[in-house]
């Protein structure tokens, strides 16, 4: 038995989620127990330091190389938290998996800017204030290794989530969704998964500006307004939608300056309304995408739907409404699992993995030209 703690901080920008696990080894079989899970939010100021370091405009190194120390402090410390509630010390922990807070993610090259991503939240504090080996910066090798960088949560899903009879869409809608694909039976190279573009991003940060509120609750706002065709089409129109697989994207591509230029032209639209063709987005471009890229290769049973999308009722229901009785719609909470915590529990598990210098990208999800052993290990110090 070995404690490992997943940390994640998204594209949502709504806090760290933290998850302690139990996995064990039983005849060579990774399996995977999650014995407690929480979400810390961020405070208004963090927030507000991230926002600045995201945008093109007011960022710059010394805000980024401060923030980076400042998450290093917070993630820490939600580790001793959850340990502490649980009865452990964090120094017994095998692992801490974190993701760290996406900066800039750039998959690949424009002009002279080479594909890049950065994520921070300094792994040298986290491992010093726990006592703790820390994994961090998991996307780097797999770019280096020509892929992407994202979406890496595929190779825990085929961990956790196959099926020997059914062929699973495993649908994340966090700041921006992503789909993993998983044949039934499936072995990894038959895995293949891609970002589908806006998830809660659009949504949410209009719901900030009209409303003064951080999300829809379950999706009351859109379903009281009407899908503006015009605006929907507009936005359908967007590139990223029809470009190839492999593929992924954030808030470079669907932040502030993408609903800015919302905000702006559709300003005479009721605000219901903006948000109701925001939530249609979505799900439209996830539909969209399974129509070019996985429905021709196979008929599908389920969908299953996790992050913050997942409790918005319009959304599901566009969703469903669109794929037209093809395939069910489920959430995590309906194959017992937890939509809130998946992927915390994903880079649980990831660190753990390459804590035992195992592979665990999936290079059919990111172009990568191979297997590889994903991110950087972060000793404590030693205790004599």
């Amino acid at each position: 038995m070995t404690y490992v703690v997943g940390l994640m901080s998204g594209t949502s920008l709504d806090g760290v989620d933290i998850a302690l696990l139990d996995i064990t080894e039983p005849d060579g079989h990774v399996s995977t127990k999650l014995i407690d899970f929480e979400t810390v939010p961020f405070q208004a100021s963090i927030v507000d330091e991230i926002r600045q370091s995201l945008s093109m405009e007011r960022s710059d190194s010394r805000l980024i190389c401060s923030l980076n120390f400042k998450l290093g402090v917070l993630f820490a410390e939600c580790v001793k938290m959850i340990c502490s509630k649980n009865g452990i010390s964090a120094s017994e922990l095998g692992v801490i998996g974190s993701h760290g807070q996406t900066i800039f993610h750039q998959p690949e090259q424009v002009g002279d800017f080479a594909a890049s991503t950065l994520q921070i939240g300094e792994p040298a504090v986290i491992a010093y204030e726990t006592g703790a080996t820390v994994v961090s910066n998991f996307r780097t090798m797999d770019m280096a290794a020509g892929g992407q960088g994202a979406p890496l949560v595929p190779f825990t899903e085929l961990l956790l989530y196959r099926d020997p009879k059914k062929n699973r869409l495993l649908q994340n809608i966090g700041g921006i969704g992503n789909v993993t694909v998983l044949p039934h039976a499936a072995t990894l190279d038959q895995v293949f998964a891609f970002d589908t573009g806006p998830g809660n991003m659009i949504i949410d940060d209009l719901m900030q500006r009209l409303f003064n509120r951080g999300y829809d609750e379950s999706g009351e706002i859109a379903e009281s307004g009407t899908v503006n065709q015009a605006l929907l089409a507009e936005c359908m129109k967007n590139p990223f939608i029809k470009a190839p697989i492999p593929k992924s994207t954030g808030r470079e591509l669907f932040g502030k300056e993408y609903t800015d230029h919302i905000f702006t032209t559709y300003s005479h639209l009721p605000a219901e309304d903006l948000i109701a063709t925001m939530t249609m987005f979505t799900a439209r471009t996830i539909v969209s995408n399974y129509e070019q890229f996985v429905f021709p290769k196979m008929t599908i049973d389920e969908v299953i739907v996790s992050g913050g999308g997942s409790y918005n009722k319009t959304l599901l229901r566009y969703l469903a409404e669109l794929l037209d009785g093809k395939c069910a719609v489920l959430t995590q909470e309906d194959i017992g699992y937890s939509s809130d915590a998946k992927e915390a529990v994903a880079f649980g598990l990831l660190g753990y993995e390459t804590l035992h210098r195992r592979p665990s990208n999936v290079p059919n999800a990111t172009g990568a030209r191979e297997h590889v052993i994903l991110g950087n290990v972060t000793y404590p110090p030693l205790k004599y």
